[in-house]
């Protein structure tokens, strides 16, 4: 039997209609890899500096005070040699006092006063008991310089640890990382704050690990 001609139209119409769709289509696509080996981050201390009550009067009228510093220990640890970096995300954006991107904030005072900041330093570090170079990326880790010993992590950038056996600096896998991370925190200029009451010191960090 022939087809009816008004049939093989409306085929050939939704065909041609199809055509116009694809070419506004986009394709999305979820990849990932699953590691074998997992790490465990942990920090001494439970990762808590607590400062105590602070009188106001203490505090600098137009310049920052800096409060002492705390040294906690941190470890990494994998079940097999892994490729792990550190990348560390501010809680209280938008509250460090200093601007750009070197420090951690302390928290508002009426959600527009900046309290202050704190700066992290990871120093003394050993990777399987060995000494390796700290490492900084801008780019998530497409490529890596050294960092030196005091240089401050900075919540913009992924922080490792390797070497350049291999002609350019990179991070190396690692089974077990030990490190001393300091903190420098610091109150702004008390001349900006409003002090009448009360006031809680309220900085908080995430150290994230990422596998490379």
């Amino acid at each position: 039997m022939t087809r009816p001609f008004s049939t093989l139209a409306a085929t050939l119409l939704m065909i041609g209609a199809g055509t116009v769709f694809a070419a506004s289509s986009v394709d999305l696509t979820v990849k990932g890899l699953i590691t074998p080996s997992a790490c465990t981050p942990m920090l001494s201390q439970g990762g808590m500096a607590d400062y105590g009550k602070i009188a106001a009067k203490d505090l600098q009228e137009n310049q920052a005070t800096p409060l002492p510093t705390t040294t906690f220990q941190l470890s990494v640890n994998c079940e097999a040699a892994t490729l792990f970096a550190l990348n560390g995300v501010d809680n209280r954006a938008g509250s460090a006092s200093s601007p750009g991107d070197d420090s951690y904030g302390l928290g508002f005072i009426n959600e527009t006063e900046r309290l202050g900041d704190f700066l992290i330093v990871l120093t003394n570090y050993r990777a399987d008991n060995q000494p390796v170079s700290k490492l900084a990326s801008r780019d998530n880790g497409a490529t890596w310089i050294e960092n030196s010993e005091d240089a401050i992590w900075m919540r913009s950038r992924l922080t490792a640890f390797g070497n350049n056996a291999g002609g350019n600096w990179a991070p190396i896998a690692i089974m077990t990382l030990n490190s001393d991370l300091t903190i420098h925190p610091s109150i702004a200029a008390a001349s900006g704050l409003t002090l009448t009451q009360e006031q809680p010191i309220d900085g908080s960090a995430t150290l994230e690990l990422r596998y490379l």
